[in-house]
């Protein structure tokens, strides 16, 4: 019957410079592949490829005779997730609506709408809600969920699609990013009991742990001086035992030289300095509780790791107090041994943090370079408007450079890959030296070379003195050694989620 997709002499560029070639690359019917390889190798810019969303898919992508890309390919990506974020925020009427709540995109909606409207099956949607634990959030607009929730929603709405006749093609962009340990288990087993269900997939992965149960085929993907491609293509168990793939996983990271310089030692911080004090801090949307009674102290002697599952309103506290949440205000929340909202305006509470986060890495669209991006940290803008000095420019570049990117300062944020856009945001949060840095899983998305690189960057950033962190991940391994102190996150009697404060370690 011929491969469901097929691709032939492919030859691809990004931003005019990088240059993907794949001579053959063909997908069966109930084949299910894993396309591996480091940040940067060309990964998404093949799923791209097949999914008919590049001008060059039409000239050497191929498909069997019954297969609509349109209609039979679905994405779960953090891409997705902002596309469809972006639509529900430009539709939003809610300043027009008496009670100023509009809920948008609702879960129950997404999920059903992948399906022929004639065809519903309510034992498969039940199914797939009780899989993957979404009853809970089925009445909830999109744009309300947590990265992870949102990555499960992506996932039922794919195994939920339906089309006479036709088989789909589930491409899953690291699909267990972002997510807390019991959710992963919830994707592993979901996806892994419906692939006999009509579907064949491919799984970008940059991670061994992450490959998917029922993967059965593997491409191995590599950037070198003469562009991207597939170094090796065969069974699973053929690929990972190639030197090819043992090349790219025994690669180790090692903190630049380079950092010394812009960091130099700051003997002057007091060991007893108050940074962040809450007392009794609450927080709830329309009538959804999502913080009570958090009480929380962190000193300039802590780098603190926050730890929850998805949902848990862990967001929502950082937001409390880098001074993006209007619902920080009036109450007993100090920053610096201050009352927020005593005075100070949003841009004196910004100056003292620097930030990563999922939220920040989708407020950026096309139209701003690579360089660009960086110096932004400067201003604590989303973008660059402002005249920038030649202090602030080389300053920017040095990091660019200590990251491994120097190539890629000329680039359009949006043409590089997400990991590399992680680090990108790290070089923002770090130009201007902040008091505190809050990192709201910066790993996401990067490979192993690229996590232990920020790991090990950020325990000589806390070395240094003159930052301290403030680290949100669902990986407990996952987290720099100058942890000190655990911010847990668990239900409230009274509703929504509270904190408990505990030394590193802390069972």
């Amino acid at each position: 019957m011929g491969p469901l997709v097929a691709v032939d002499k492919a030859q691809c560029r990004i931003g005019g410079q990088a240059l993907l070639t794949v001579e053959h690359f063909a997908i069966e019917r109930g084949q299910h592949w894993c396309v591996f390889g480091r940040n940067g190798s060309g990964k998404t810019l093949l799923a791209n490829l097949i999914a008919a969303k590049r001008r060059e898919s039409s000239s050497y992508i191929s498909y069997a005779a019954n297969f609509d890309p349109a209609l039979d390919l679905y994405s779960v990506s953090f891409e997705e997730q902002q596309r469809l974020w972006e639509r529900d925020n430009r539709l939003d009427i809610s300043e027009y609506n008496s009670d100023a709540q509009d809920k948008g995109t609702v879960v129950e909606e997404l999920i059903r709408a992948s399906r022929a409207r004639q065809i519903q099956d309510d034992s498969l949607f039940a199914r797939l809600i009780e899989q993957l634990a979404l009853k809970g959030v089925l009445g909830k607009g999109i744009r309300f969920l947590s990265s992870g929730q949102m990555r499960k929603v992506l996932i039922a709405r794919a195994l939920y699609a339906y089309r006479e006749g036709a088989v789909r093609l589930l491409i899953l962009d690291d699909p267990l990013e972002s997510i807390d340990r019991v959710s992963q288990e919830q994707i592993r087993n979901t996806i892994g009991a419906s692939m006999d269900e009509g579907f064949s997939s491919l799984q970008l992965c940059r991670r061994a742990q992450d490959i998917l149960p029922g993967v059965s085929h593997m491409a191995l993907m590599r950037q070198d001086a003469s562009g991207m491609g597939i170094v090796r293509q065969g069974s699973l168990d053929e690929v990972m035992g190639s030197a090819e793939y043992a090349q790219i996983e025994s690669a180790r990271a090692q903190v630049p030289e380079r950092l010394s310089t812009l960091l130099p030692m700051d003997a002057g911080v007091r060991d007893d300095e108050e940074l962040i004090r809450l007392e009794n801090v609450t927080a709830s949307y329309g009538d959804i509780t999502v913080l009570t009674d958090v009480n929380w102290l962190m000193t300039s002697r802590d780098h603190v790791v926050i730890e929850g599952p998805n949902g848990c309103g862990k967001s929502t506290l950082l937001s409390l107090i880098d001074g993006e949440n209007h619902k920080g205000y009036g109450q007993e929340v100090f920053l610096f041994s201050r009352l927020k909202g005593s005075g100070e305006t949003i841009w004196e509470t910004k100056k003292h943090f620097g930030v990563v986060s999922n939220e920040l890495h989708n407020k950026y669209v096309k139209g701003w370079r690579v360089l660009d991006v960086v110096v932004s940290g400067f201003f604590d803008s989303v973008g660059l408007y402002d005249e920038t000095g030649t202090a602030q420019i080389e300053e920017a570049r040095a990091w660019v450079e200590a990251l491994g990117l120097q190539p890629l300062e000329k680039n359009y944020y949006h043409e590089i890959s997400f990991g590399q856009q992680r680090l990108i945001l790290l070089a923002r949060a770090m130009v201007k030296k902040p008091r505190i840095l809050i990192l709201d899983e910066p790993c996401v998305g990067l490979d192993d070379y690229h996590r232990q690189l920020i790991l090990a960057m950020l325990d000589a950033i806390a070395q240094r003195g003159q930052t301290n962190i403030l680290y949100v991940t669902h990986v407990p391994d996952e987290q720099p050694h100058c942890i000190n102190q655990v911010l847990r996150f668990s239900k409230h009697s009274a509703g929504g989620y509270t904190v408990e404060q505990l030394p590193q370690g802390a069972a």
